[in-house]
């Protein structure tokens, strides 16, 4: 576990101020340094190098609308045109913004992953399901437009370094409805890895808005209902059992709701227990979120032990989401 903003320009940040530093103890109220496994710049020194303050949180950018795809009432793809840095940041497997219509206030901004950042040509493409009020405001800008894009953020997916050790194998995208879209990036990762890579998708939308993404990396693709009623269908465990019995996978990445992640860890986990084998997970990170600095506390899971951990930074295992975690 650590957190995601640890030595980059975010860092310190707000909490570090208060002392509820996720990573430095020294900035967390300690009166000694017990950092053991971080290699970084010391976060503390930063700080006090800064004027005992944190550092500048997120700019807001005003990006045109190059382009919008309308593929039913429910989904619509924009490709937006930003900074170069800006694109660059984002280009990585959990990146994320949080958009806003210019004509809105800012409880508006809403967390959106993005699918694709093009570096070429500064541009990036990003999937909206429309659910709730921010999202509908955001339906109502058209390309030609100008919308509030606030960033980069980068901690949309748990389990990142699994991601990133995943090589020269075979690795399964597990992926529902919206939640293919920050399944995307995560497949290019595994794919420019030498990995092959197999999905199972559950569209939940008569468009089929990943198809091409799907094909660059060519992956192969298998459409199943993966829930039913919350639990997993009997179709899709068929599908995942010979998939696992027949390929030796080294990384099973869930992207959709927090239930689906949880059930697939433990049906394979319980799977693998006789046969001693362990595979490694990532998945979406669901929270929700209004500031993404760690500020406004929406973020926030309790965990066993009274632990408090803001999931906007806390970058964890897929296995440690769930493990321990309080519902009340």
């Amino acid at each position: 576990m650590y957190c995601i903003d640890a030595g980059s320009d975010y860092c310190p940040c707000h909490l570090a101020e208060t002392l509820d530093c996720i990573l430095c103890s020294q900035l967390s109220g300690e009166e000694f340094c017990q950092c053991k496994d971080w290699c970084g710049v010391c976060i503390y020194e930063q700080y006090i190098s800064n004027g005992k303050k944190a550092k500048n949180l997120r700019k807001t950018y005003d990006c045109p609308i190059l382009d919008k795809k309308v593929a039913e009432d429910s989904l619509c793809m924009f490709t937006l045109e930003g900074p170069e840095n800006l694109v660059r940041e984002l280009s990585n497997a959990g990146s994320f913004v949080f958009l806003r219509n210019k004509e809105s206030v800012n409880y508006y901004d809403v967390p959106i992953s993005i699918i694709n950042a093009d570096k070429t040509n500064n541009t990036l493409d990003v999937a909206i399901k429309s659910s709730g009020t921010k999202t509908k405001a955001l339906f109502k800008l058209n390309k030609g437009d100008k919308i509030l894009l606030r960033g980069p953020f980068s901690n949309g997916i748990m389990g990142l370094s699994n991601v990133s050790n995943a090589k020269d194998g075979i690795s399964l995208i597990i992926a529902r409805g919206i939640g293919i879209a920050p399944s995307i990036p995560v497949m290019k990762k595994l794919y420019s890895n030498k990995n092959k890579v197999i999905s199972i998708i559950d569209t939940q939308f008569k468009e089929n808005f990943y198809e091409d993404y799907f094909k660059e990396c060519k992956s192969k693709v298998l459409d199943c209902t993966i829930l039913d009623e919350g639990n997993l269908s009997e179709k899709f465990k068929l599908i995942l059992e010979k998939i696992l019995r027949e390929n030796s996978i080294n990384l099973v990445h869930c992207g959709g709701p927090d239930i689906m992640s949880y059930e697939i860890i433990d049906f394979i986990d319980k799977m693998n227990n006789s046969k001693n084998k362990f595979i490694n997970f990532s998945c979406c990170n669901n929270s929700k979120m209004s500031c993404g600095e760690g500020i406004c506390a929406s973020c926030t899971k309790h965990y066993d032990g009274d632990i408090v951990r803001r999931l906007c930074k806390v970058q964890m295992d897929p296995r440690d989401l769930f493990k321990g975690r309080r519902l009340l």
